[in-house]
């Protein structure tokens, strides 16, 4: 990863992260202060992605260089002495042990929804951290880290953030001026303590109210709806089987997307939608189509791999948003859709750092009725594709927008497109 201090970032994909990259450093330089003052024995799982570090002799020298390759030039990501904020992998090892007891505290301009992403922000896009976060030992034991860090989320105690404190509270006087029909949308008791949710995972993973999110032509078969509550990232036609995702230009790679699926040739020359979430979404997943479940499948992946050849991303792996199709961890469910106009088709969740569990809540066999719920990303989500058929002729209503990076959310259950025959 190249860092340039002339290059100007106005915003970060879905504020997951602060908008402003020294915000962003001010919270990792607090973060460290907080951990020296600890001095907090090694979490069990930390230690173990320790020895692994230090007993694989690839590895080891993996860690060393996305550490040692990190550019001096930018002052706002650099120690008053020079030196990078997160020194070495070992350093990086105490400061991802700070993170699991802790939740997500709400902050209106300095949002760090995804810590562990902060604390590697710089190593992971370096040659080293490229290597490092495509190692299939490396992700296994980074699935053991967020899944123990997952536990805590889903515990009563990660509840400490979602009180009523006027700047960091998720129930506070800032957090409700970003979400100010909460109480109307989602299923919660205000009369209760923490708005009656359990945990932070409880808060996350929070349900609509009935009637909130009304479905599309819920009788009209050619019409499909938003699967996810996202904003669009691209529509890509004529893809391939094969491609080399790992370009600059991001092409999708159906064989690689699908694991080496045999269903993939059904989508060559096909259509993929893709579309992104934010930190303040509704992370549950719906049908966009009427059908019958055909496979549900979660397939791990990489979890901080981010494609070198975009440079700069100060947005972690968001702008490597296509790339991680092929390799981060992922849940599939393919549906035959009860529209032969449509067929088969397959919706995608994509997972990405932090936001890498990907729940699927329905089974093979089952019918599906357009906006029913398939599933739901745990602590957030990352992005999402609908994947067609070469067949599958689509008016695409974006609501007014370009998808790309600056685009806003649809809401779920919303028409995003129609079959035309």
């Amino acid at each position: 990863m190249t860092r340039s201090s002339d290059k100007v970032v106005p915003f970060r994909v879905g504020k997951w992260l602060p908008h402003d990259h020294s915000i962003l450093a001010n919270w990792v330089t607090n973060h460290i202060d907080d951990i020296s003052a600890k001095a907090k024995p090694l979490h069990p799982v930390i230690q173990e992605f320790k020895d692994l570090i230090e007993n694989d002799p690839e590895i080891y020298m993996f860690f060393n260089q996305m550490f040692d390759l990190i550019p001096h030039k930018a002052p706002y990501d650099e120690q008053p002495d020079g030196k990078p904020q997160v020194r070495d992998y070992e350093h990086m090892l105490e400061l991802v042990n700070g993170v699991m007891t802790m939740a997500p505290e709400f902050s209106k301009a300095a949002l760090v929804g995804c810590p562990i992403n902060a604390i590697l922000d710089w190593s992971m896009g370096t040659t080293g951290g490229y290597a490092a976060f495509l190692n299939e030992k490396v992700n296994r034991q980074m699935k053991k880290v967020l899944d123990e860090w997952g536990r805590f989320l889903k515990s009563a105690d990660s509840c400490y953030v979602l009180g009523t404190d006027p700047q960091s509270g998720w129930f506070g006087e800032d957090a409700q001026k970003v979400m100010p029909t909460f109480q109307a949308d989602f299923k919660c008791d205000p009369s209760a303590p923490n708005h009656g949710f359990r945990s932070w995972d409880d808060f996350f993973t929070r349900e609509l109210n009935d009637g909130v999110r009304p479905i599309a032509s819920p009788d009209d078969d050619a019409v499909i709806v938003n699967a996810c509550e996202s904003a669009p990232y691209r529509v890509e036609p004529n893809v391939k089987l094969r491609d080399q995702f790992w370009i600059k230009a991001q092409p999708y790679s159906l064989r690689h997307m699908l694991s080496n699926d045999e269903l993939a040739e059904q989508f060559v020359g096909g259509t993929i939608y893709q579309a992104y979430l934010s930190s303040l979404s509704y992370h549950r997943w719906h049908s966009p189509v009427s059908g019958t479940v055909v496979r549900a499948e979660v397939q791990e992946g990489t979890y901080y791999s981010e494609i070198l050849v975009e440079g700069f991303d100060s947005s972690g792996p968001h702008e490597s948003q296509a790339y991680i199709t092929q390799t981060a961890a992922r849940a599939r469910v393919y549906i035959e859709a009860d529209n032969p106009d449509i067929g088969l088709m397959c919706f995608m969740a994509v997972g990405m750092v932090e936001v890498s569990t990907c729940d699927i809540t329905v089974y093979e066999g089952q019918h599906l009725e357009k906006g029913q719920q398939t599933g739901m990303f745990h602590f957030g989500g990352s992005t999402h594709c609908l994947i067609f058929g070469p067949h599958v002729k689509l008016d695409w209503d974006l609501h007014g927008q370009t998808p790309g990076l600056d685009s806003h959310n649809i809401p779920i259950n919303s028409r995003i497109a129609t079959v035309v025959k």
